[in-house]
């Protein structure tokens, strides 16, 4: 797995957005921030684009990303926001020129397409927050990115106990993101192998019913076969369709069920996600898992101690 170089003070960070149209205001207070770190921040021609909902069409959202990938003097992507759309950006990109030019690509939710994509072309990639709404982010949030643009991805822990983790200790590189989207490429040639490896899974405003569906085509389709471990972020928002006819899990439920007879170590609750605290967590990258009675850490080969 190729790991992209640490950022370093002036080098200059791309902001483009691959999904939802997005407004310059809306970037600014994420503008303010990587330029507090001493970074360079270059816009995609995509700011301030609308076509419908995206930020241009499929084809402009592919150039603005693919120019920004080629481009030397951009250390790294910082994908703009989520919403829909990041999936007919695949076919028209080329994520190869990437292994001699490595640089990191974050974000989290619909970029879960990237992340994934990345990973079966070899190339670790930043599962963080992005730039849209990061004002209203914890300090914890914010400070997790820097750290692993920089080069210490640092490891992310949840204390206390929670009663549907299991405890125990994997060891694996680290896949995953947005149920939802993991759910939309199965099937597909970037749908994950999850064989040896610790899977992080989140969503946001899903019907229980949905999350259900989605978590039993994993099962089923083998997905939690082999596996050396689970990482549950936010299930953020998630609700029933009528309220007055419950579904009768919550999500966490949902999983917890799904995953009753395997033997491996699942934390349920960590600060990654949907979630006011949204913590960075490097993709493609070697990762300890430890879930004990008194809290879970996921620890990264190249990063420091639990913040």
């Amino acid at each position: 797995m190729v790991t992209p170089p640490p950022l370093r003070t002036g080098d200059t960070i791309a902001i483009v957005p691959t999904a939802r149209a997005i407004t310059l205001e809306e970037l600014r207070p994420g503008m303010a921030l990587a330029e507090s770190w001493g970074l360079k921040v270059r816009l995609g021609a995509g700011v301030g684009r609308k076509d419908f909902q995206q930020a241009g069409t499929a084809g402009e959202r592919a150039a603005d990303l693919q120019q920004a990938l080629a481009d030397p003097e951009v250390k790294a992507v910082w994908c703009a926001r989520g919403g829909y759309g990041t999936v007919h950006l695949l076919e028209l990109l080329d994520l190869s020129i990437l292994r001699s030019r490595p640089k990191w690509i974050v974000g989290f939710s619909d970029i879960t397409v990237l992340h994934s994509a990345l990973h079966h072309a070899g190339l670790a990639s930043l599962h963080a927050q992005m730039p849209f709404n990061i004002a209203a982010k914890s300090a914890e949030c914010t400070a997790s990115l820097r750290q692993a643009l920089f080069g210490r991805c640092n490891a992310v822990h949840r204390p206390g106990a929670r009663p549907l983790d299991r405890t125990g200790t994997a060891h694996g590189v680290l896949i995953g993101g947005n149920l939802s989207i993991l759910y939309a490429l199965r099937g597909t040639p970037y749908d994950l192998s999850t064989r040896g490896k610790v899977l992080f899974i989140e969503d946001l405003d899903e019907l229980l019913y949905h999350v259900d569906r989605m978590v039993m085509n994993l099962k089923l389709g083998g997905l939690f076969n082999g596996l050396a471990g689970l990482v549950v972020g936010g299930m953020s928002d998630m609700h029933d369709k009528d309220p007055s006819d419950p579904f009768g899990l919550s999500a966490e439920g949902i999983i917890a069920r799904a995953v009753a007879r395997a033997d491996f170590p699942v934390c349920f609750g960590m600060p990654a996600g949907h979630l006011g605290d949204n913590r960075a967590l490097a993709l493609g990258q070697k990762t300890k898992l430890s879930v004990a009675a008194d809290g879970a850490t996921l620890s990264f080969a190249d990063g420091g101690d639990a913040a």
